[in-house]
Formats: structure tokens, C-alpha cells, sequence
């Protein structure tokens, strides 16, 4: 045995347990009864204080000075336990245990003030995980802005003054087009209702259409849809609205989206650093060009279309072009998560100012509501009804996910490219879609992204899928040809 051979038996055990907790998080969403919420904080502060106390394990260091990489994947594996263990050691184990141990109460404090549309309820908790992630960022932060200390563990290598320079770019195409769309007359909306059983039997075959195991998955309700696991324990959560079925339908082809490249990666890679998605922007990725460039696409809904007709009957959309537009209609929303792909990232840019706002303490937590009101009416020209359409809707920030939210953006941003690339060498993939075979082009993505987990960095993984850097040309490009054509701009 090398010293790379035991860095790795050891690091396959922290894995495990990884998904042990994993599971903890993924059960205490779907199935935990309400009132074991203090026993499973509990319970997740065990497992941190496990997991830590693994993770920063001396023998580590030890290991690590020790290992000689013999090829890029043993190279790979030691870039991605060296990142981890350095970032680790500086977080004191009382502190990671307090995190797991707050954002498991935290959760169930936002879901029932999200349900009694209650903010002041929300708020001291909120206080104490903003105060532990200000901590955890401080102790990592070095002499890095403490916002990307928090941000690197989503999406390495990022910054926040390089995605803001990003977002700065994509803000006016997106302002210009929404505003030319909003002039112009608008798709039929969906009307009825459309009974949970079918919803939830469409939601399956779209699953299977983009290639969900469900050998090796299962798909579940949630307040919040989500994608749990990773090899071959992969679960998604969907939800239902009797009046919105397509909030059920692109709710889980996103989340297959998530779920096919955990699914995809490499069994070789299995409970190794590398078995899972190497960042929440190329992870983002997958979901949004499942759900938009591929699930939303004029020969998809046309499918789509003829599911609905199967299971739902007349419904009042005259025929698949019509439904094309409807599932496209671009119009007003509180919702983030139902937000048309024009206007999605708005609701994306308002998040990440406002949360950076937080953790550098120029904006403190009792005037969170107000500051979140008023961008959004500045934003969108219309104000919040109430706080589960405004800064309640969110599961994240209960659960001190500070800095993810600019990864959803940068996401789409990753899914543009990846979208021209895949265009270039997949010819007739329209006529795949339109017969709701989508194996074509989830099979390159899963050739050329998915397999290779996290052998890569970020951009690298994004590059070596598209032959180019990435940039935000592709996404406006997109959008601007596909809603002029809808809109007759």
C-alpha cells in the first residue's frame, strides 16, 4: 500500500458517510415527521462533528506529502482532498457542528413561517446562521473577501467581482428583451385544473424520457424540489399545483437534469472526490439545459403536448405550436423557480447582491425584507404581495447556503455554451426530440461532461465539453433568436 492507496481507503469511508448524512438532509425534506425536528439537529451535528473530525485528520497531511500522483485521475483526486483539507482544518469543529446543528432547526423555522407568511418569526434565526457562516468565512477567508470564501465552496475559482462583471453583462440584453416582450401581445396562459395523479404520471415519464435510473433513484414531494445523492443512490423531489402542472413537469426534468450527472459519473469514481459534480454552476448547467435549451425546445413541448392531450384531455391549447409559446410565456411572477428563462436570472442577480450585502454586514437582517421589496420593485415594476411570493420563497439561506445563488445564473450562462456545442455535433436533434427520445443528446452530454465528475476544474470541464472558455454570448444569443421568434420581435 502507497500512501496514496491509504489517502484513498480513507477517503472512500469520509464519502460514505458523506451520503449517510446526505440522507439525513434528504429525509428530514420528505418524509421526517414535523415533530422530530430537534432530534435530527441532533443528529446532524453528530454527523458533522464526524465528519470533520475525518476531514481534518493528520494523517491527511501526512498522506498527502507522502502521495505521488501516477496519472491525471490520482492527480485530480489529490488536487480536490488537498483544497478540501486545507479549507477544512481552518473551521473549528464546534463551529461546523453549530452550522449543521442551526440550519437543521432553521429549516423547519423557514418552512413554518413560509407557511404563516410570518418574517419577524424567520428572522433571529436567520441572524444566528448568517453569524456562524460570517464565522466559518472569517476562518477560511485568508486574504480573500470572506463573500468568496463562502462562494468558492460552490463554484471554485470563482469570485464575486468576476461573476458581477458577467452579470453586469447579461443585465441590459435581458432588461432590453424583456421589455420588447412585455410589449407585445402575449401566448395563452394555461387554464383549469389538472389533477395531482396525472401531473405526478407525466412527471415520471419525463423523468424516464431524459434518462432518470429509477433503479437507482426514486422521485418524491417536496416544498422545494431537490436533488440528493450521488453514483447509485441518486433520489429528486418534484410538486404539484393543480393549476400549474408545468411547475410539476420542468420542476423534475430539472432535477433529473442534477440527478443524470450525479448518475453519469464514471463508476470508477464511485465515493472517490471525483464521483461528484465538480461545481454548482456545471452542475447548473445539466439542470437548465435538461429543463430550457432542451425540455422547453419547439420539438419537445410538441411531445409534451401530445402527453398532456393523452392524460388531461382538451385542455384549450389549440394545438403544439400554441402550447410552445404557452410553455415559453413570458410573463409577471414572484416565483424564481416558475420564472420564464427572460426573466430567471433577474430574480437571480437580485439574490446574489443582496445576500453579499449580508455577509459583509451593510445590510443587517431586520431591514432584509424591506431591501428585498424594494429591489424588486425596482426590478420588476411591480410590488411583493406577500413574503412566501418575496424573501420567503427561498429553502437556502435557512440552510446557510450563502454564495450559491450565483451559481444558478452562471448555470445557465455554462448551459449556453454547452447548448451550441451540442447543436454542432448533434445533427437532426429535433427530430429525437419532437418523439420525446432525448438519448442523443443526454448521451453526449454525459460523453463529453457528465462521466468525468470532477476530474476537471470548473471552467476546464466546461471547455474541454465545448472546445471554448465560456462566456455569456451563447445565452443572450439563445434567448434573443428563440423569444423574438416566439414574440415576432
Amino acid at each position: 500500500m502507497t500512501a496514496y492507496d491509504d489517502l484513498m481507503a480513507f477517503q472512500r469511508e469520509t464519502e460514505a458517510l458523506a451520503q449517510v448524512a446526505g440522507r439525513l438532509g434528504w429525509d428530514q425534506e420528505t418524509m421526517m415527521p414535523g415533530g422530530a425536528s430537534a432530534q435530527r439537529a441532533e443528529e446532524h451535528g453528530a454527523m458533522a462533528n464526524v465528519l470533520h473530525a475525518r476531514r481534518t485528520d493528520p494523517r491527511i497531511a501526512d498522506w498527502l506529502a507522502q502521495a505521488v500522483p501516477t496519472d491525471a485521475v490520482a492527480a485530480a483526486n489529490l488536487r480536490q482532498i488537498s483544497r478540501s483539507y486545507d479549507r477544512t482544518v481552518k473551521v473549528p469543529a464546534r463551529l461546523a457542528a453549530e452550522l449543521a446543528r442551526t440550519t437543521s432547526l432553521a429549516h423547519r423555522t423557514w418552512a413554518q413561517a413560509r407557511t404563516d407568511e410570518d418574517v419577524p418569526a424567520f428572522l433571529p434565526m436567520l441572524q444566528k446562521v448568517i453569524t456562524l457562516r460570517q464565522e466559518e468565512a472569517a476562518a477560511v477567508a485568508g486574504d480573500t473577501a470572506p463573500y468568496d470564501a463562502l462562494l468558492d465552496d460552490y463554484e471554485p475559482g470563482a469570485t464575486a467581482a468576476s461573476l458581477a462583471a458577467m452579470f453586469d453583462a447579461l443585465r441590459p440584453r435581458l432588461v432590453g428583451l424583456r421589455a420588447a416582450i412585455l410589449d407585445r401581445p402575449a401566448p395563452a396562459r394555461l387554464q383549469g385544473t389538472f389533477d395531482e395523479a396525472g401531473q405526478l404520471e407525466i412527471s415520471r415519464k419525463l423523468a424516464l424520457a431524459f434518462g432518470y435510473d429509477l433503479g437507482k433513484g426514486r422521485i418524491d414531494k417536496a416544498v422545494h424540489p431537490f436533488s440528493s445523492g450521488s453514483g447509485h443512490d441518486v433520489r429528486i423531489t418534484t410538486r404539484t399545483n393543480p393549476t400549474d402542472p408545468f411547475n410539476c413537469f420542468y420542476s423534475t426534468v430539472h432535477e433529473v437534469g442534477h440527478a443524470a450527472y450525479e448518475q453519469g459519473i464514471d463508476a470508477a469514481h464511485l465515493l472517490t472526490p471525483l464521483g461528484a459534480g465538480v461545481s454548482m454552476g456545471v452542475h447548473e448547467s445539466q439542470s437548465r439545459i435538461y429543463e430550457n435549451q432542451l425540455g422547453r425546445s419547439r420539438a419537445f413541448t410538441g411531445w409534451l403536448y401530445g402527453q398532456m392531450r393523452d392524460t388531461f384531455g382538451d385542455f384549450g391549447i389549440p394545438d403544439a405550436d400554441a402550447f410552445y409559446a404557452t410553455v415559453n410565456r413570458v410573463s409577471d411572477g414572484f416565483i424564481r423557480t416558475e420564472a420564464d428563462e427572460v426573466q430567471y436570472n433577474l430574480h437571480v442577480l437580485l439574490r446574489f447582491d443582496l445576500e453579499r450585502a449580508l455577509i459583509a454586514g451593510d445590510l443587517v437582517v431586520a431591514d432584509l425584507e424591506a431591501a428585498w421589496n424594494d429591489r424588486f420593485m425596482a426590478d420588476f415594476g411591480y410590488p411583493v404581495d406577500k413574503p412566501s411570493n418575496g424573501v420567503l420563497q427561498d429553502v437556502h439561506w435557512s440552510e446557510g447556503l450563502f454564495g450559491y445563488f450565483p451559481t444558478y445564473t452562471l448555470g445557465n450562462v455554462y448551459a449556453g455554451c454547452l447548448h451550441d456545442a451540442l447543436r454542432a455535433a448533434v445533427p437532426g436533434l429535433d427530430d429525437d426530440l419532437a418523439r420525446g427520445d432525448t438519448t442523443r443528446a443526454t448521451g453526449w452530454l454525459r460523453d463529453n461532461l457528465q462521466q468525468h465528475g470532477a476530474l476537471r476544474t470548473p471552467v476546464e470541464t466546461i471547455a474541454h465539453a465545448t472546445g471554448a472558455a465560456p462566456g455569456e454570448a451563447p445565452l443572450l444569443d439563445y434567448l434573443e433568436d428563440k423569444f423574438s421568434a416566439i414574440y415576432a420581435l
